[in-house]
Formats: structure tokens, sequence, C-alpha cells
């Protein structure tokens, strides 16, 4: 991680527990990073965003980009844990709380995701949804709603475009790693 980012992004260390970022990850500036997080290559976390890792661990994939905004945190247990797949996209201002992201998965501007929740590979979860405690979105799917329902299965056109987020922000990320200048 390069300079501007360690100096201004906030990265903590908790009780003895630091996070574990790849050295390809992005942290922006103005993100806030505690305790046991563990960020893969290429992930990325954007401007303003909180991932607090106090009484359990998350987990961000590789290729992964939480957007502006979002916080992530976690519950003690077992079940607790956040675990969020590879190539993920999570839009602006989600919360996403002990739960699980699979592999592809969509988390639309500000959505939340609650605990024990599973959004299964391509699942989508629309904007400004929410989905329920132990709710499971299934592959492929779309559900919108506060609480989020089923809508429909996505075709593949569909699934492509959500899909194509994941490359651009880590090509955006690697920009920004290089390219960034406080000034």
């Amino acid at each position: 991680m390069d300079v501007i980012s360690r100096a201004a992004s906030a990265i903590y260390e908790l009780e003895g527990v630091a996070p574990d970022i790849h050295e390809t990850a992005w942290v922006a500036p103005g993100a806030v990073v505690i305790g046991s997080v563990t960020l893969s290559e290429e992930s990325s976390i954007w401007f303003n965003c909180m991932l607090r890792g106090d009484t359990n661990k998350i987990f961000i994939g590789p290729r992964t980009n939480i957007q502006d905004g979002t916080i992530i945190h976690v519950n003690p247990g077992s079940r607790f844990s956040t675990q969020v797949g590879a190539e993920v996209t999570v839009g602006h201002a989600a919360i996403i709380h002990a739960c699980t992201l699979e592999d592809r998965a969509f988390v639309g501007m500000g959505g939340v995701v609650l605990d024990a929740a599973v959004i299964e590979e391509n699942g989508m979860l629309g904007a400004h949804s929410v989905l329920p405690p132990g709710k499971r979105i299934g592959r492929n799917e779309l559900w919108i709603g506060a609480p989020a329902k089923l809508v429909r299965v996505m075709g593949e056109e569909e699934r492509a475009r959500n899909n194509a987020i994941a490359p651009h922000y880590a090509e955006l990320a690697r920009r920004y790693r290089s390219g960034l200048r406080a000034l």
C-alpha cells in the first residue's frame, strides 16, 4: 500500500489484533479499518468506509470493491463473522453486518444485509433494500424491497453487466494507488 493511503487512512490494531492488508489492496483516505480484518489482493475499500473487526473476523476477497460510505461489522459467535468473496460489489452507503456475500454477489447502493444472511454467487440485493437476518438470496436471483423479496432470476446479460463492475473497480484502485496525491 502506498504512502498516501497508509497515512490518510485510519488503520488500527485492537488488543494486539491488526488488519492483514495485501500489498495490492487499496484503502482510500478517510476509510477506517480496525482489528481482525483481512483485505485480499486487489480489493478496494473506498472513501469513508468503516470496517470494524472488533468482536469477530471480517474477510474481503480478491478484487472485491467496498464503495464509499459503507459500514461492515460483525457479532461475536461462530455464525457472525462477515465473509465477502471474490469480485463482489458493495454499492455506496451499504451496511453489511455479520453475513456472507459469496463470489460475485452484488449489494446495491444503500442496501442492508443483516446477521447470518447469505447472498449466493451472482445474487443481487437491489438499492435501498434490506435482507433480514438469516435470509438467503439464491444464485442469480434479484431481490428488492424492505424486507427484500425475490423479484426474478437474472439473465446472462444482466449478470455480465454486474460482473463487469469488479474488474472496473480493481483498475480504478490501481489508478488511485499510483496517482492520487494530496494537495
